[in-house]
């Protein structure tokens, strides 16, 4: 059953239109360009799945987090990865539970249990565990997050895409379940492979960009307010010329907040070499990155 409020959120004024999803995204506290307001609000009008390729850290995932927020509505992550299956996905049965109930019933029953009855009740909502994908049909209205559907395989692949064509499955010993709405779906992809025409075919697409220079400086000073004006610009000018150059790992919008956290657990106004240099572990991950910053002149 689908909850009031739970439409209600999902109708909101606020969210339609362009400027009312950016508006309503500003206030959860992530800031979104033109594009990506636009991206969300067709998604969400049209019903659509949005998949969203970029780089790590231009906020692909903190735009799920931030449209469930913005809708006041659950978010259900479902986090792919190598060798990724549809039970870990979807549903399995909790055969313990099961054998235990088993037992109990050839107990009470004296040695009398029937069969059909017994397996007829083994296979219920009670014993049915469901993973993020059938939570998501269950639970809708929702944000669906389908995290770097990357680095899952062609079959899995496959199969996503008949589950966000039909919005159902069908469990053989239960039955079919189908969503009462469409959850709002976001898949994010980090290119580590390139997701399948199909797939791309039934979405919206979306390349996210790392922000520029003085969104990255407005990020800042709104993701950490005791960020003063000057830091944040310094934090982001090096940051951005950073991403200019062949690193291993490119720094993204959370290693720059990370890096300007760090300066002000330290109770630094200026981002001079020294301190920038004593810091340089919170923004790059690689040792050949740091040597190449330091090469470059950056700290």
């Amino acid at each position: 059953m689908v909850d009031d409020g739970d439409v209600r959120a999902m109708e909101s004024p606020a969210m339609e239109s362009p400027e009312g999803v950016a508006a309503a995204l500003d206030g959860t506290g992530y800031l979104p360009d033109d594009g990506i307001a636009t991206a969300a609000f067709l998604a969400r009008r049209m019903r659509r799945p949005l998949l969203c390729e970029g780089e790590p850290g231009t906020g692909k995932t903190a735009l799920a987090q931030a449209l469930a927020s913005a809708l006041d509505l659950r978010l259900i992550r479902l986090q792919c990865h190598e060798g990724i299956d549809a039970a870990q996905a979807l549903y399995d049965w909790d055969f313990p539970r099961q054998l235990l109930h088993l037992r109990t019933l050839e107990a009470a029953s004296g040695g009398t249990l029937n069969a059909e009855e017994a397996e007829s009740s083994l296979y219920t909502s009670r014993f049915l565990l469901a993973r993020p994908l059938l939570r998501a049909l269950q639970e809708s209205p929702c944000v669906l997050l389908v995290d770097e559907i990357d680095r899952a395989d062609d079959e899995f692949e496959a199969f996503l895409l008949e589950m966000l064509s039909e919005y159902a499955v069908s469990i053989p010993e239960f039955g079919v379940v189908e969503a009462p709405e469409p959850p709002l779906v976001v898949l994010t992809s980090n290119r580590t492979r390139e997701v399948h025409d199909a797939l791309k075919r039934r979405c919206l697409y979306h390349w996210l960009e790392h922000p520029g220079l003085e969104r990255e400086v407005a990020i800042l000073r709104r993701r950490l307010p005791g960020l003063d004006a000057r830091l944040a610009e310094q934090v982001a000018d090096a940051v951005q010329r950073m991403r200019r150059m062949e690193l291993l790992k490119p720094p993204g919008v959370a290693e720059a907040l990370d890096w300007a956290q760090a300066l002000l657990a330290l109770g630094t106004g200026d981002l001079d070499t020294e301190v920038a240099a004593r810091t340089l572990g919170a923004v790059l991950k690689y040792r050949e990155d740091a040597d190449r910053a330091r090469a470059a002149g950056i700290v």
